[in-house]
């Protein structure tokens, strides 16, 4: 039985439209929080909440990725923390506005404060990034709740620095726009702002509108929110899959490389990483269809088939610090079978042939590496993994064997959609071996459970369990979905990396509620999915997934906001790209829902939906596309149907 499945009762937070709120108590108890968010030339994380003696807690700090302060340093970003002392100064008829009790605070892709009213005032901020500048922007709102006109008056502020790092002289400054005295009559309101801006000396300051730069980030947000729309019957998923599609896509920035994904966090930006961007965001965003996600998307790859070398040495883990460093410190964590399964998967999804082409050889080069990395049992043998040794690997683990046998499947696909009949057999061929050889070499009765070991003479459980569920390997799912699901792996916060242990990465969380989907145990995987979706989208650390506890303070990586949604897309779904156009889907539609859509998928070139409805005897499917019916098809339960677009 998975715990914490229940609803809490004292959840703090409650859904409102495309985010959440909080409804902050009269005697509020001690509270704070952090969220991240991010433009493409700058990120921020907002610190918000009330501590202990009952002040409000609203620190921003503003991270510039692309200003870096030291060479050859992949965590050097120019950075900042601001706290209250640059909250603008306010007075209402000579006297101070000091507004100190909270009345809610709001997430949906901009971090609002609201206050009670105090002097006849009525306060909001807002805290958010620049979709272009380098600048984070708090909006600021005053409104007139009284019956009288009253005389506000904001002060002129701006505190300036400079700073040295590898382009020379930075500039940094925080100023008040917006400042001056006005009469305020009831009901109106009065709006001020503070930019938080850093820039290079030699280029010219920085002209930023609070107003424009929020309609220009609500824009973006409700172009995220506008496209891949999940409808279902709980709304905590489809909220939470909402800001998790933004989470995903908005982590891109203008790099010396061009336009690259990035993990955030605080500590990983302008670079691409095997992992986090061709393993498990690449893929998702044909679904998506944000333009300036898949073109990163696309550009991770390209940057990472440069770094292919003839001689087959090991691929770099990751390229960071906009291309001056290649880091391949951990040595072999099986990048190559990431690569090479991320970058079959993102071709076959986007529905280009050109790119299905361009991304040919260094798919065939990943897998052929693999290939050669394959021991004296059939598995792939790697250094370590993604976890860089923070776990023992042995020589050779299921992780990386079980992403070369997924890669194998979706490369074959690609090799018959671009006309390579004999690589395809050839693919084949080997996923069918490797599938064996997992069985013979990692299957074992581990804990009481016919499930798998992850490495010879492994003999606890690993959360890692879950990746063959995840390829479409159905061999072990009735014990491994047991393992998963039992008191030994399965806490509040999803997954324990290893059974004893308090460290989690959600990452492995979020594979192992699509691997369920995937297999067929649809009642574990939602029941999963919806207890940890009620921790991360309402509990104390929102609305996101994280990375890890207790490693990076439980950092709002933007990939694994990625995962979510596969989950979804790919999990409950049942969406697994096959080629030109074309695609299997198998709806794993929960015993206790009569309903779900996916609406405005852009996968494919394309742009349709997926609607999904219970009958007497098994469900129906139907794909629409511009109020078109393109399939209408009665599914058994389990069903697999196959869909081609049309051009």
């Amino acid at each position: 039985m998975i715990s914490g499945t229940q609803p809490n009762p004292a959840a703090r937070w409650r859904i409102e439209k495309n985010g959440i709120a909080w409804d902050v108590p009269s005697n509020p108890f001690s509270h704070h929080d952090h969220v991240e968010m991010s433009g493409r030339k700058v990120s921020v994380i907002g610190t918000y909440g009330i501590d202990e003696a009952g002040q409000v807690v609203c620190v921003r700090e503003v991270i510039w990725p692309m200003l870096r302060t030291k060479p050859k340093d992949e965590r050097a970003y120019l950075r900042r923390t601001y706290g209250r002392e640059f909250d603008p100064k306010i007075t209402i008829d000579g006297e101070q506005l000091l507004p100190t009790e909270l009345k809610q605070i709001g997430f949906d892709g901009m971090l609002s404060i609201k206050y009670l009213p105090f002097r006849g005032a009525t306060i909001v901020r807002e805290l958010f990034p620049s979709t272009k500048h380098t600048a984070a922007i708090e909006r600021w709102s005053v409104t007139n709740s009284g019956s009288t006109s009253v005389t506000i008056e904001v002060a002129a502020a701006r505190a300036a620095e400079s700073d040295h790092g590898v382009y020379g002289e930075y500039s940094l400054e925080a100023v008040v726009l917006g400042a001056g005295r006005r009469l305020l009559q009831p009901s109106e309101t009065l709006e001020c702002g503070v930019v938080f801006s850093a820039r290079k000396a030699s280029d010219p300051p920085l002209n930023c509108d609070p107003s424009r730069e929020a309609t220009d980030r609500r824009e973006f947000c409700d172009s995220v929110f506008g496209t891949l729309q999940l409808e279902c019957p709980d709304d905590t998923l489809n909220t939470a899959f909402c800001l998790a599609k933004l989470r995903a896509a908005e982590s891109v920035f203008d790099t010396a490389m061009g336009l690259v994904h990035s993990p955030g966090g605080g500590n990983y930006y302008g670079g691409v990483w095997t992992n986090d961007q061709a393993e498990y965001s690449g893929p998702f965003f044909p679904f998506l269809g944000e333009v300036t996600a898949n073109d990163a998307a696309l550009n991770a790859y390209r940057i990472f088939a440069a770094a292919m070398e003839s001689d087959y040495r090991p691929m770099p883990s990751s390229v960071e610090v906009e291309g001056d460093s290649v880091i391949s410190g951990f040595g072999d964590r099986g990048d190559a079978a990431m690569f090479a399964y991320g970058a079959a998967r993102y071709a076959l999804a986007l529905g280009r042939p050109e790119v299905a082409r361009e991304l040919w050889p260094a798919v065939d080069w990943a897998l052929e590496y693999c290939r050669r990395k394959t021991n004296m049992f059939g598995v792939v043998e790697s250094d370590t993994d993604e976890l860089e040794g923070r776990f023992p690997t042995g020589t050779a683990n299921l992780s990386t064997s079980s992403l070369t046998y997924g890669a194998l499947c979706s490369a074959a696909d690609l090799a018959d959609w671009i006309q390579k009949t004999q690589e395809a057999h050839d693919f084949r061929t080997r996923a069918e071996d490797l599938r064996k050889n997992i069985e013979s070499y990692f299957g074992a009765t581990v804990q009481g459970y016919q499930t798998y070991r992850y490495y010879a003479g492994n003999t606890t459980l690993r959360s890692w369990i879950c990746l063959p569920l995840a390829m479409g390997i159905s061999d072990r799912s009735e014990g491994t979905r047991d393992a998963l699901c039992s008191p030994h792996l399965w806490t509040l916060d999803g997954l324990a990396t290893e059974a004893g242990k308090l460290t989690f990465w959600d990452r492995g969380t979020l594979f192992a509620i699509r691997g369920l989907f995937v297999v067929g145990e649809t009642q574990a995987a939602v029941r999963a999915l919806q207890a940890y979706t009620q921790q991360r989208l309402l509990g104390d650390h929102v609305p996101y997934p994280v990375e890890a506890y207790p490693e990076n303070d439980q950092a709002h990586l933007s990939a694994e906001s990625a995962l979510y949604c596969r989950a979804v897309v790919e999990g409950l779904f049942g969406i697994l790209p096959r080629g030109f156009r074309r695609f299997d889907c198998t709806p794993r539609l929960p015993d206790e829902w009569t309903t779900m859509n996916l609406r405005y998928i852009k996968a494919f070139d394309s742009d349709f939906d997926i609607l999904v409805d219970r009958l007497e005897q098994g469900i129906r499917l139907r794909v629409m596309q511009c109020q078109e019916v393109l399939l209408d098809r009665q599914l058994a339960v389990g069903e697999c149907c196959e869909v081609t677009l049309p051009l």
